[in-house]
Order: C-alpha cells, then sequence, then structure tokens
C-alpha cells in the first residue's frame, strides 16, 4: 500500500448540500434526497448524527440559530479548509469526515500536529491573532457547520449554556495539546503509536461507533509525523502489535483486540 501524503490543493467553495457519501467511520450515508434537499439549519442539526458531540444540541436552545448554524460545506480529498495565515473568521464544527492540521516549520518541512474527527471543532488556532496558524487539510470528503465567530461572541452574552459550551470546547483543545506534548515529550515509540490508537477509539466509541474497529485514513507517513516518529517505525510498531495479537492490521484497517495489553503499554 503506497504510504504518500495528501497534496495541499486549493480550498473548495461552499457548497449548502451534504456530500453523497460517508464513511464507515464517520456516519450513515447520506440518501440522494436528503443531498438534494434545501438547507435547513434547525432541521439539519436536529437530524445530525453527531449532534450529541457537538455544539448544536446548545444552539438549538438560541434564537440566532439559524443565522449561526445556516452555512455548511464540502472539502474534498486532500483539500484545504483553511491555511496557515488565513485570515480568522468561522469555526467549524466537523458533521462528517475526517482532517489533519499541519504546521509548517521554519525550515520548510510539514508537521501533522492534529487529526479531528466527526463532532470536533477546528478553527480554534486563529482566536489568539486573528489569523489561522496551521492549514486544515481533508483527509476524505468532509461536511463542516460554519459558525461565524462574531455571532458565537453575541450569543455567548445572550445564552449562558452557550457560553459553558465554549467554555468546555476551549478546555478540552488545552487538555488535547497538553496530552500531545507528553505523548512526544515522555513516551517510547512503542507508547506513543499505543495511546493513539487508543484515543481514536476512545474518540469514536464517544461519538456511537465502535471501540475496536478503527477505519484510518491518515497515512502511516502522517500518524508518524503526528507521533514524531518515521513511517518504518509506525509500520515496525503495528507489526509488533499484530505478532502479540493486540491487534489485527488490514491496510488502513485495524482492529484491536486486546485494549488492557496496548493501554499497559
Amino acid at each position: 500500500m503506497s504510504e504518500t501524503s495528501y497534496a495541499a490543493a486549493p480550498v473548495d467553495r461552499a457548497r449548502e448540500h451534504p456530500i453523497g457519501t460517508e464513511s464507515a467511520m464517520t456516519g450513515p450515508q447520506s440518501s440522494p434526497k436528503e443531498a438534494d434537499r434545501p438547507f435547513s439549519a434547525t432541521s439539519q442539526c436536529g437530524n445530525c448524527f453527531v449532534r450529541q458531540v457537538c455544539m448544536s444540541s446548545t444552539l438549538e436552545q438560541a434564537t440566532r440559530h439559524d443565522s449561526m448554524a445556516g452555512n455548511w460545506r464540502v472539502v474534498r480529498q486532500g483539500h484545504a479548509l483553511y491555511r496557515t495565515g488565513d485570515p480568522f473568521h468561522s469555526i467549524y464544527v466537523l458533521r462528517s469526515g475526517s482532517f489533519k492540521t499541519v504546521i509548517a516549520h521554519q525550515n520548510g518541512r510539514e508537521y501533522v500536529s492534529g487529526f479531528f474527527l466527526p463532532g470536533e471543532t477546528l478553527g480554534l488556532d486563529g482566536i489568539c491573532t486573528e489569523l489561522h496558524a496551521c492549514d486544515a487539510i481533508a483527509l476524505e470528503d468532509s461536511a463542516v457547520c460554519v459558525i461565524p465567530f462574531h455571532l458565537l461572541e453575541t450569543l455567548c452574552r445572550e445564552v449562558k449554556s452557550m457560553q459553558q459550551s465554549v467554555h468546555k470546547m476551549l478546555g478540552a483543545e488545552i487538555v488535547r495539546e497538553t496530552g500531545h506534548m507528553m505523548l512526544m515529550g515522555r513516551m517510547t515509540a512503542e507508547q506513543r503509536v499505543a495511546a493513539f490508537l487508543l484515543d481514536i477509539s476512545a474518540r469514536l466509541r464517544r461519538r456511537g461507533y465502535s471501540a475496536t474497529e478503527l477505519a484510518l485514513r491518515m497515512t502511516r507517513e502522517e500518524i508518524g509525523s503526528y507521533l514524531g516518529l518515521t513511517l518504518e517505525t509506525v509500520s515496525r510498531t503495528l507489526s509488533r502489535f499484530q505478532q502479540e495479537g493486540w491487534i489485527r492490521v488490514q491496510g488502513k484497517q485495524i482492529t484491536l483486540l486486546d485494549i488492557e495489553a496496548l493501554d499497559a503499554r
């Protein structure tokens, strides 16, 4: 299997309809009728399978919900939702698909700084300077709900539950960054790969998916970049885990057979 990275491509323009198919990792397939139906923020949030794990459930209680969640963008595989240096205007709740965020180092190399699954929020990197600090690239055809940040700020002043949701969202981002720093600085290669698999498993379980069947859309090279490891080290570690009987690997499909053993690494 080829392990080449997805090439960065021009930003896909906004489209007000869902993608036609969604992967087993990201949710049920959208029907043609749904794809052709005019967009309604309230009805789409009510029918969205990630509603309970994103802020849409709070948005539905707000009077400005339609203007807040009325934009819906499709980003095709390998294309950018936003790029480093783009003006910050909105945050994005991932409805389907998956993304990686990439940071360019001053030495010219690019590093994967995160992976995002349905129900998770992209774009928070732009709040501080009002410019995005990374590229957000779709790992597969994906759909995001666009939430203008200035409207979100206004709504936070009016609706306490929304303010609490935003605080939790920002807190979760701090926890994610702290966990990644610990993973990079204090763990062996095997511990990093095991922790990565367990993290994806836990995030999928919270979204109603199987905790043991992982359809990884990122390449081994991208996983290595995120973990501070080489492609060869990632592949060798996964092979060892399989030999130990802890996982089963079939291309990008990984089945966790012994979560306790992985957690004990």
